[in-house]
């Protein structure tokens, strides 16, 4: 399965999370079966808030589902839409999300965790 998540860099597994998808310069595809990634420039980066187009930001990709630090309900939406699971990632760094993941910890993204700041008040809590 191939996970996509956004990174602030790329170091591989070791890369740091990004706090938001919307806003990460890079993403991680990582194939969760053999801990094989790849990263892919965000597309989409340079978007007003709330204008984000998730699915352009990778455009081409093959993912079967994505892990965030943080995400607003527009890009949440969007994601959902196009069948692909959204979860929030806990941990600092990619190697610590999917191993978290492959264990069944992580918590799918909602419209509870999602966040709010982007036109409907209130902060991230990222």
């Amino acid at each position: 399965m191939n996970i996509l998540i956004p990174v602030t860099e790329n170091k591989g597994l070791q890369s740091p999370v990004h706090a938001h998808f919307g806003s990460a310069p890079v993403f991680l595809i990582v194939d969760t079966d053999n801990g094989n990634c790849r990263a892919v420039s965000n597309q989409n980066l340079h978007h007003e808030h709330g204008m984000c187009r998730p699915l352009q930001a990778f455009a081409g990709e093959k993912v079967d589902g994505v892990v965030v630090g943080g995400i607003g309900m527009g890009a949440l939406n969007q994601l959902q839409a196009a069948n692909l699971r959204v979860y929030l990632a806990e941990a600092p760094t990619v190697r610590e999300t999917l191993d978290q993941l492959k264990s069944g910890s992580l918590r799918e993204v909602t419209p509870a965790n999602a966040c709010r700041h982007h036109g409907q008040g209130g902060t991230c809590g990222h």
